[in-house]
């Protein structure tokens, strides 16, 4: 089992994902921070951390595993991208903008914000910026390269980090 973890962890950090991670992410949600006056230092470097660390490692691994499950299909001009799309939006749901909003909550101090209503908020979050996120997924997805997958998907998340920390104040 440790050999296998070694091998997907080896698999998918790299130096670039990680650093791409780090800066794309922080990028944005300082932004969203600055536009909220809720600018806290240890926000950027937990939010750097998470990049860096947690959506460098996750979001290429399913990405890899989009191709694997989409290969079949991948002749099929109109299922094949729709397919790569959906599932793309699958893992971008209201448990991952929940999850990411808690991990904002947590570096900027406030733990009180942790609470249920947080999956209220991205529920409403998701559903108001689906248009956006298919367009956007289908573009990644279906015309970048595997290898530049993660860095389109951070830049387009680095967007929505500025959207996701509107969408507490205004969907609350």
């Amino acid at each position: 089992m440790s050999a296998k973890i070694f091998t997907i962890l080896k698999t998918n950090y790299t130096t670039k994902g990680v650093l791409n991670g780090m800066l794309i992410y922080t990028f944005g949600d300082t932004i969203a921070s600055l536009m909220l006056q809720q600018f806290y230092i240890s926000r950027v470097i937990g939010i750097s951390l998470v990049g860096g660390f947690v959506y460098s490692l996750e979001i290429p691994a399913y990405f890899r595993w989009i191709d694997s499950k989409t290969k079949a299909k991948a002749s099929t001009r109109f299922s094949g991208p729709l397919l790569r799309t959906a599932l793309a939006l699958a893992y971008f749901n209201p448990l991952w903008i929940a999850r990411h909003l808690a991990f904002i909550a947590i570096f900027s101090g406030q733990f009180n914000a942790i609470r249920l209503s947080l999956l209220g908020i991205a529920g409403k979050s998701f559903l108001a910026n689906i248009p956006l996120s298919v367009l956007a997924n289908f573009l990644i997805q279906n015309t970048l390269p595997y290898k530049y997958r993660f860095t389109g998907s951070a830049v387009f998340s680095s967007l929505m980090a500025v959207y996701y920390a509107l969408s507490a104040v205004w969907f609350r």
